[in-house]
């Protein structure tokens, strides 16, 4: 973050778009999916140009994972002594544990059952690092009456962000502009399902220097307004009917379009009211290439200056317009000159 009123923040400049993948990455003007085919095989230069509604509003997101993560390892207390049964068995932190004894496990609960059910018996672990498919026995421990595998688990994340686009066409989104990952371990949440929930913005701490600020808001629990089926780099994917979304579709620009001075961004700071405020582009990293950070900005905008102190939290995903064209999305801010 900058002293007085300018507020830095990072973004991804966009070139191509395409939702129904697995995953998706900007590279070069490609949209890539996990298996490093291009979904889209195009260049920014020559492929026809998309059209896209940009939306700037806030949602809530919930996402619940494919598999069950490791977050932490802890030493279990037995009649005997210490032990570390998840440790000694060769789990490690960011594993994701898949099967248990050749049955799927998608749930912190469905773990506990699984290790219940083992009763100190040898149980047969799945589990995921890095992508390779690793396989472990655990001998549970039993302390205080109850069967533990020593291990802390993550299956779920909830949190407000800001969608990017909706594409007209097939009813798709994309929000955040960047990947949602574990807090602990800093790696992406494998989807096993989510949905996005209508929200209000009810408050905002302001950023101030070293402190990045953050919306605060409420969410619609009565129902989901769209499910979510990606969780990658580049962000948040998912489908909706809702309307929610409708608006004026503008073109994507192309990668060359691009350019350092005015723009503005469209985001929701204040109750469920979408917004353009003024920002002005410094500079742009070509060189960096496929990654959430090659498009540098500041706040200019009095009036978001006063509202927010420029980027914070939840404003990630918010859509940058140039020149009537969508040419990015928030997706960090720098809180150090």
């Amino acid at each position: 973050m900058k002293e007085g009123k300018s507020i830095w923040a990072w973004f991804a400049i966009v070139c191509c778009v395409l939702a129904w993948i697995a995953s998706c990455a900007v590279l070069a003007g490609k949209v890539h999916t996990g298996a490093e085919q291009p979904a889209v095989a195009c260049t920014a230069e020559t492929e026809r140009v998309k059209r896209l509604v940009p939306v700037g509003r806030t949602v809530g997101i919930k996402l619940f994972s494919k598999g069950v993560m490791v977050v932490a390892l802890s030493e279990i207390n037995t009649s005997e002594g210490a032990v570390w049964p998840a440790k000694d068995c060769g789990l490690e932190v960011g594993d994701v544990i898949t099967e248990i004894d050749h049955t799927s496990v998608n749930s912190i609960e469905e773990v506990e059952h699984q290790v219940r059910d083992a009763g100190g018996d040898a149980m047969e672990i799945q589990a995921l690092r890095n992508g390779k498919r690793m396989e472990m026995t655990a001998v549970p421990c039993l302390c205080d009456g109850t069967y533990k595998l020593g291990a802390w688990l993550r299956d779920s994340m909830a949190g407000i962000g800001t969608v990017t686009y909706f594409d007209p066409q097939d009813k798709t989104f994309a929000a955040l502009g960047h990947g949602i990952n574990d807090v602990d371990t800093g790696l992406l949440i494998p989807v096993r399902s989510g949905g996005i929930m209508a929200s209000t913005v009810t408050a905002v701490v302001r950023g101030e220097k070293s402190e990045p600020g953050q919306l605060h808001g409420t969410f619609d629990l009565t129902g989901d307004i769209g499910t979510l089926f990606a969780n990658g780099t580049g962000g948040v994917f998912g489908r909706t009917t809702s309307g929610l979304f409708d608006g004026q579709a503008i073109p994507v620009a192309k990668k060359s379009e691009a350019h350092t001075g005015a723009a503005v961004i469209r985001c929701n700071v204040e109750g469920d009211k979408v917004e353009e405020f003024t920002v002005e582009i410094l500079r742009i990293y070509p060189e960096l290439g496929d990654t959430t950070r090659n498009l540098l900005l500041q706040v200019d905008d009095e009036r978001l200056l006063r509202i927010t102190g420029g980027i914070v939290q939840g404003m990630s995903g918010s859509p940058i317009l140039q020149n009537g064209k969508l040419v990015g999305a928030v997706t960090h801010v720098c809180v150090r000159p």
